[in-house]
Order: structure tokens, then sequence, then C-alpha cells
């Protein structure tokens, strides 16, 4: 049999759900003894070598089980009161089945219920599609997350939410202007796919992380939806800056094809149609993340290419900005996508370490004459912590950068042991949500050294955990379990991150020191959306000295830049694109009216208009942008300047122009981005501050 993969801790049942459902969706020949053997092996594991060390207790299993329910049923439309009160005995003897009897039947029965509802969804529906007349002139709603509704109370009931689901699909693809006709073929495979998604063998191992071959982006599965997890850096996604991170695709289409329809499609038949030969167009329909209206599509085309090496390098640029009393002032933005490292499992990966890139752009930065550096974290979700800690020892003298806990309570301090300071001036570190793992690393000992001012979304990801693949085949020998196939991995948590002043950035992150508007503020993404993260501790503060630089600059900056916010359009925008997700979050209805839908789908493109006129008006930014790579950091003279840019549209919103189609083309304009530009008033207004050696910013009025 095959148990791939296994993710986290989450518990005695989940890998005992997982290991039946990869066995009966695979089709491995196993024995009951087989199963049985590799429940017992994984929850002594779990109990005796994750870090939250997971005991055999009647509570425990009882939240084993809850997980395994919602990972078959996470919105609740399919298992019934019923079912649950069935299942209840097992939150009670999951201990002594699974872990001393290594009895797999609880996760069979449950498994074969969830087949039993689907066959019993998919039939009413295609059912209703054959014989019901869709009228949508009524006031009836659709909830559309229920991962905290009651359960349906009986078959009638759940019907009843299937039926309101079906409506709800059909109302989508009808205000996308399908014909009838074309919308029942449409929602008929797709409800036939979502039955033999879950009979399709490869399905379940690639559902946690998939790499898209041509495109650039990391999926995942989100209720039958292709969710984008993560753009990766230097690929055609990330370039056209048209996908963004909780963007779900609906459909994919060859260059002028016909679009194919993917919701409820196995990933790995997604993935084939939007990998293709380099040079050749895909188009996407999606709907756009925090879209106020999820009937909103919008079609991008993208060139499918590979991914350079050096487009996943550190990269720099320099921004001569003029001030309105004619004054230049010149900064330096490094743009970090990860921390990578040059070594790659004990081997020379060929790619350079990104603390010696990094200390080579800053070098020419500063012989260039820098006034101050920003570096932009916002989409560095990690990488190497030894390179981490290295950068963060670029812009200090030694000392604590990092302390970790294992599962016995000891903890380890990492320093920076080199007294040598790289870049001693003005520093800001631009963050996000996607700010992750590493990057919090950096950003948490930089700011509890007073050394850089933390400016972004009012906090990082929350990933202070560490953890660690363990192969099952290795483990199961060692317990002197015979192993016939390969039973996949566990992949365990082992340790948690603490800063220098022993809080953990686990669930809180890093807070800003100034919070921006930002289109990623409003995203459910972080630690604190998993299901039972490790929580928030600390640990005593290793000793560091304190530099003391940003504190009394802080309530200046933030009351300036608060100002600039106030008069900004674009943020004005965002602040309002903002509430509007935030509201449907709050209260997950959706009216299944079309006229009122139309109306609503007509405001969202009038506003886009509205805003899309505004930018067009606008005047070029009054700076001048070099971009600065590791090919031509080290040339005596600067490169040519990039093509001027625009007044920053809300580039960021996902409503502008939502249903215009556009084709991604790879050029050196530089994005428009409204936070790196508050970003860099920040740090001209910090400068100033540092320089003057008063609490009075120097704003130099560039809107």
């Amino acid at each position: 049999m095959k148990l791939k993969p296994v993710i986290g801790s989450l518990g005695l049942i989940l890998a005992l759900g997982c290991a039946v459902i990869s066995t009966r969706l695979h089709g491995t020949p196993t024995t009951d003894s087989d199963e049985g053997n590799i429940a017992r092996v994984i929850a002594r594991v779990l109990a005796n070598s994750a870090y939250s060390g997971h005991s055999e207790t009647k509570e425990v299993s009882g939240k084993f089980l809850d997980r395994y329910l919602e990972m078959l049923d996470a919105n609740r439309i399919y298992f019934l009161e019923s079912d649950i009160e069935e299942f209840k005995p097992y939150r009670f003897d999951l201990e002594a089945l699974t872990f001393k009897r290594g009895d797999t039947r609880p996760a069979h029965v449950i498994f074969d219920r969830f087949l039993q509802r689907l066959d019993q969804r998919v039939a009413y529906t295609q059912e209703l599609l054959k014989t019901n007349v869709f009228d949508f002139t009524g006031q009836d709603t659709y909830q559309w997350d229920r991962r905290h509704a009651a359960r349906p109370r009986d078959l009638a009931e759940a019907k009843q939410v299937w039926r309101q689901n079906l409506r709800y699909d059909y109302l989508q693809e009808k205000l996308s202007d399908k014909k009838p006709e074309e919308i029942v073929k449409t929602l008929s495979r797709r409800y036939e796919r979502s039955i033999g998604a879950m009979r399709k063998a490869e399905d379940f191992s690639i559902a946690m992380n998939l790499s898209l071959v041509g495109v650039g982006a990391t999926l995942q599965s989100d209720d039958g939806y292709c969710k984008i997890r993560e753009l990766l850096p230097g690929g055609p996604a990330a370039r056209s800056k048209l996908l963004k991170v909780g963007d779900r695709i609906v459909a994919v289409a060859q260059d002028r094809k016909e679009p194919v329809d993917i919701v409820d499609m196995p990933l790995t038949e997604a993935v084939g149609l939007i990998r293709g030969a380099k040079g050749t167009v895909v188009r996407l329909t999606i709907i756009p993340a925090g879209s106020a209206d999820s009937s909103v599509r919008k079609t991008i085309s993208l060139v499918r290419d590979e991914i350079k090496l050096e487009d996943q390098e550190a990269k720099a640029r320099i921004v001569d900005v003029k001030g309105g009393n004619g004054q230049v002032s010149r900064l330096g933005i490094i743009d970090l996508p990860s921390f990578y490292s040059g070594m790659e499992n004990g081997k020379h990966s060929g790619q350079r370490s990104s603390s010696a890139d990094v200390a080579r752009l800053i070098e020419r930065l500063k012989r260039e004459k820098v006034q101050g550096i920003i570096l932009d974290l916002r989409r560095n979700g990690g990488g190497s912590l030894e390179e981490a800690i290295s950068m963060t020892g670029l812009f200090f003298k030694s000392g604590p950068v990092v302390q970790t806990k294992d599962a016995s309570g000891g903890v380890h301090v990492d320093y920076d042991p080199d007294p040598a300071v790289l870049y001693d001036g003005p520093l800001v570190l631009l963050t996000s949500r996607l700010s992750a793992s590493a990057s919090e690393i950096l950003a948490a000992a930089l700011q509890d050294y007073g050394r850089a001012l933390v400016v972004g979304d009012p906090a990082t990801f929350g990933k202070g955990t560490v953890q660690s693949m363990m192969p099952l085949a290795d483990v199961m020998r060692r317990f002197g379990v015979p192993v016939e196939a390969d039973p996949g991995a566990l992949k365990l948590t082992i340790r948690k991150f603490y800063r220098p002043n022993g809080g953990s950035t686990q669930l809180k992150g890093v807070e800003s020191d100034i919070v921006l508007p930002s289109p990623t503020a409003a995203l459910k993404v972080g630690e604190a959306e998993m299901p039972d993260p490790l929580p928030w501790d600390q640990v005593p503060p290793a000793r560091h000295s304190e530099l003391g630089r940003v504190a009394p600059c802080v309530p200046a900056l933030r009351n300036a830049s608060a100002k600039r916010i106030a008069a900004s359009k674009d943020f004005t925008w965002l602040h309002e694109d903002s509430d509007r997700m935030k509201a449907q979050i709050d209260r997950p209805v959706v009216s299944l009216n079309e006229k009122e839908r139309r109306q609503e789908k007509a405001e969202i493109k009038a506003r886009a208009d509205v805003r899309k006129k505004e930018r067009a008006s606008r005047q070029a930014l009054p700076e001048t942008q070099y971009e600065i790579t590791l090919k031509n950091a080290d040339q005596p003279d600067l490169p040519k300047p990039l093509p001027a840019v625009k007044h920053p549209p809300v580039a960021e919103s996902q409503e502008d122009d939502p249903e215009s189609p556009d084709l991604a083309q790879d050029d050196k304009t530089p994005a428009a981005d409204s936070t790196l530009q508050e970003a860099e008033h920040i740090l001209l207004d910090y400068v100033g501050l540092l320089t003057s050696g008063t609490n009075n910013p120097v704003t130099l009025g560039r809107r």
C-alpha cells in the first residue's frame, strides 16, 4: 500500500484514514495486518516524536476523529447528524482500537459512508439538471461557507443543501452568459467528475503540493477548486502580476480554443491542461481572490516558459526620487524572493546563497550612495534557516538571532558570530501576510534589536515551527514491522522558533511598526487559519543589545504615513475593497436572485471603469529607477533607466477590469505598487528624522 503524504501531526485517525483512503484509491492489495501495523507505528511516532507529543487519551482521540471528518467533508454537506451519532462511539474507542489493536475498521466505515453520501448527492443533482427549471427571481440565498454550520439532520435536509448548491453553481455559470444547455452540460460533467476524483489513484497523493511546470505556480485543492497557494519567483505567473495567491482557477484553454471547466477535476488532470511547451499560450479563467462577487470571472493569458535560475535570485533597484523642492533623494530596494542556499542535501546546488547575493547588492547600493534601503519580503515564504541567520548578521554586530525549542523543552540559541556590519544605514523591512518562516526570523530579530523599521500588513504569516519528513518504511523496520510496499512519509513538527526577546513567531507572526493597507491583509492565510495550530508561547529572552533607533521615530512616521494614506485615492479604493471582502467573509451568504446579482456585477464593473479612467489621467512619477541584478552589480556604470511609471494605480485590486482578458508580456517596466510607493515615503521620512535628529518628518510630497 502507499501512504503519501500524511501532513503534519494531525493524529491517529487522520493518519490511519489517509492510509485507508490511499489503499482504497490505489487499489494496492493489503491485509488488515498491514493497515494495523501502519496504524500502530504512526500512533507511536506521533506520541513520541512530534513536538506536541500526542498522548493516547480519549480527548485527543476525539480531536482526531473530528479532523478526519473535516478532511472528508470540510463544508458539512455530506455527513448527516445521524451519521455523526453513529460514529460517536469511535470518539472513545480509537485509542484502544488503533494504538493497541491496530484495528482500522473506523476509517473504513466512515469512508464508506462518505462515498455513499457522495453518490446520493451526484444522483440527486443529475436528476435536477434533467428535470428542473431553474428560476432565480425569488429571494432565497446560498451559504457558500458551511464550515461552522450545522450538519443536515437527515437526507431530506441534505438534499435541500445540495439543491441550493446546484442553484448557486447554475447561477454562477448563467451570470457568465452561458446558454442553458451549455450550463447543464458543464455542471453534469462536473458532478460526475466529483465521484471519479475520489476513485483516482494519484489524486490524493498530489493534493497537498503541486508545482506547475510552465506557468510557475503551486496549487492546492480547496472544496473542488484549484486554488493558487504560491507563485514561484521568476515564473510566468509571478512576472505577469495578473495572478495572485488565493485566486481560484475554474477553466483552462489552450490559446484560442474553447475553455475546459476544471472545477472538481483531479489536480493531475488540471495540471495536464495547464502544462505545455515553452512559448505556447494558456488561458486561465479565474475567480479573483477576495472578489466581492464570486460570479466574477477574469480570463488571463500566460506564455508558458521555463523558470530561469536568475529570476529566483535576489535583485535590487535604485530609485532617484525628485521632491517638490527639486532635491533628489536616492533609495535602494532589494527584492528577496526566498532564503536560498548554495548547498542542497550536502551538495552544491549551483545556485549562489541569498546572503552572499544580498551582500553584493548592498555593496553596489552603497557605492551608488543610497540614503536608505528597503528589503522587500512580501512574497518571501522562507527557506534556509542558516541563510536567514547569516543575512540578519549583515545589519548588526554579533548576537543572538533566533532561539529554537525542541520537544523535550530544550532551548538552543543561534548567533551571528561575525562582528562586522555590512550596512548600518536606515533600513525598512516590507512584509505581508505571505512573509513566513525564515522571513519572520530575520524581521523579528532586526525588530527586537531596534535595527529596522517593519512596515506592511498588520502581521506576517505566523509560522514559528520546524518540520521534518520521516520515511515510514525506515521507522517500521526499526520497530521490527515487515514492509512490503512503500508506506510513504510522515511530516512532523519537531521544534518551535522564538525571537531574541523570547516571544514565539508562531500564530502572532511579526507585527508591523507601521501598518499599510494592502491586498493581502484581509486574506484568510496564515498559521492561525490552519487546523489545530500550535499555540503562541515564549521562552526567556536571549541577552542582546537593543540599538533603539526605531522606537523614537515610530509615532511621527506613523502619523505622516496615515495622513498620506487618508489623502490617497489608491488606498481609499483598497480600503473599500478590503471592507467588502471582510463583510463577505463575515457573512458567507450570497443572493440567488439573478437581477440582484447582475446589478452587483454591473456595480463592480462601473467601479473598475471609474478607477481605470482616473488612473489614465495621472502623470508619471517624479522618479528614475535603475535595475541592479547580480549580472550587472559589479559593472562600473548604472544600466539604462527603466521606463517611467505613472502614479501607482491599485494594481493589487481584484476588481480591476474583472472581465477583460489580458496577455502577460515580459518587459522591464516596473510594476506600479501602492504599498511599495508608501514604503518609499516612509523611508524618506525615516532618513530625514535620523539625519535631522528631530521627530518631525520632512515629507517630500510626491502625491
